[in-house]
């Protein structure tokens, strides 16, 4: 993979070049030209990890500008997206999930009440992991399941590498955050991304209900196939888990009681997450997140440094970037132009449209962060969508949820990263059925795309 890489960033930065120095096509302006340089450069430094993805995030608004791509005033807007400011509320408060420990708690509960034998407390990890993606995003729920879960894999004498029981536990941490991760916009940060780039795009949105009516019955479908291919292709070889019923038990008596903290927390989340059910098209996801995170700081269960400590800024300078390149290849017409190249007069079916879009996400992410995949697919599907007449809040669907489900490497995906520094499985391990459940989530995917979604109004 690393000489992959190498290989890819050579060539995708002499392409980058060979593109701004070429003469200009015909049916595409100077401007459009250098969007498209850029946007290679930014697809080669996302792929091949030569700068870190906040540092292409940053490099994008320097080129957008020096290249009179846009305004200069247009391209240092373009940060001031809705989707930034909601994620930053979002992270605030999963941020203070975690710190007061409110999220721990509720899994250590949950885990206790499915520890009643291995198959029953391997589902409770794969469940709560994937119920917490829905509120906070992936990667911090596998953060907070790992040492969990190491405590338990302690507690019963597992040996890493070796029982299928430790394979199955800290892959369920992964996958279960992956599946539940696309449910809602606080999983992960390509759905609010996507959302983001179709309202400056467009001047639509999607709701916060709107997608998880959407979206949640596909999660509960491939969580269910999921379950079952994760149970049978692993075989369970160990007889009981009463060692573990202790080591939880232990877990919460050194908890305590319920804090000030965490209950503040807890009523603050429950207010949050009904505002955005039921007012997020009267005053918007960012407006609501960012109210949250007020009340936090007004009743102090986090300061600031706390926030400095737990939030990853360079995946807000990430979303910035991903935003004015989406928004710079949509204004100059350097997508359009790029879509019509790739495929021409060619008119596809609403749904072979759909089928190749989200297989181009699911497989692409596989081998670059899930949000540098949205921000690379998103914009040529919204021209090619165009062209064929496709609904673009389907189009942004198609790319954005597909692109979440990537099961097989740890680069894919944090959670899959986190889970696999545990040690206790090989990458051959997720490959294993990792493969095969892409392919699975993919047509789960598209089924409902074809046969449930007109039923709750959206058509291609």
């Amino acid at each position: 993979m690393r000489k992959i890489k190498i290989i890819l960033f050579f060539l995708g930065l002499l392409l980058s070049i060979l593109i701004l120095l070429m003469k200009t096509p015909d049916g595409l302006s100077r401007q459009g030209q250098n969007a498209l340089s850029i946007f290679v450069f930014a697809v080669t430094m996302w792929i091949s990890g030569a700068l870190p993805l906040p540092v292409t995030g940053i490099s994008v608004f320097a080129l957008l500008s020096l290249f009179k791509v846009l305004p200069v005033k247009t391209v240092f807007s373009l940060f001031g997206s809705n989707a930034v400011f909601f994620i930053l509320g979002a992270f605030i408060l999963a941020a203070a999930m975690m710190k007061t420990k409110l999220s721990t708690r509720f899994s250590l509960h949950f885990l206790r009440g499915l520890d009643r034998s291995p198959v029953s407390l391997f589902t409770g990890i794969f469940l709560i992991s994937a119920f917490l993606a829905f509120w906070m995003p992936e990667h911090a729920v596998a953060a907070l399941m790992l040492p969990v879960v190491l405590e338990i894999a302690g507690g019963l004498k597992l040996t890493p590498l070796k029982e299928n029981y430790g394979k199955i536990l800290f892959l369920a941490i992964a996958w279960g955050s992956i599946i539940g991760g696309v449910a809602t916009f606080l999983g992960g940060a390509r759905n609010p991304l996507a959302v983001g780039m179709l309202y400056e795009n467009y001047n639509m949105t999607i709701s916060f209900a709107r997608w998880m009516l959407a979206v949640v019955p596909i999660v509960i479908i491939t969580l269910a196939i999921v379950w079952i291919l994760m149970k049978t292709t692993f075989k369970i070889d160990i007889p009981d888990v009463s060692k573990a019923k202790r080591t939880l038990t232990v877990k919460i008596k050194e908890m305590g009681k319920m804090g000030s903290a965490e209950k503040g927390t807890a009523i603050i989340m429950i207010v949050t997450i009904l505002s955005w059910i039921f007012l997020s098209e009267l005053l918007g996801l960012a407006v609501i997140a960012l109210l949250g995170s007020l009340l936090l700081f007004i009743f102090k269960i986090i300061t600031w440094k706390d926030i400095e400590n737990y939030i990853n800024w360079g995946i807000i300078l990430m979303y910035g970037g991903a935003i004015a390149l989406g928004s710079a290849l949509e204004i100059t017409g350097a997508a359009a132009w790029l879509a019509h190249s790739i495929i021409g007069d060619r008119i596809l079916s609403p749904y072979l449209f759909i089928f190749t879009i989200s297989i181009v996400s699911i497989f692409l992410t596989e081998g670059m962060s899930n949000v540098a995949a949205v921000a690379c697919i998103l914009p040529v599907a919204f021209s090619l969508g165009r062209g064929f007449g496709i609904n673009p809040i389907i189009t942004t669907f198609a790319v954005a949820v597909p692109s979440g489900l990537a099961f097989c490497l740890p680069i894919s995906t944090p959670a899959n990263a986190i889970a696999y520094s545990s040690g206790y499985y090989r990458i051959k391990d997720s490959l294993k059925l990792g493969i095969f459940l892409n392919i699975i989530s993919l047509l789960i995917f598209n089924f409902m795309v074809r046969f449930f979604w007109p039923l709750i109004g959206l058509k291609p």
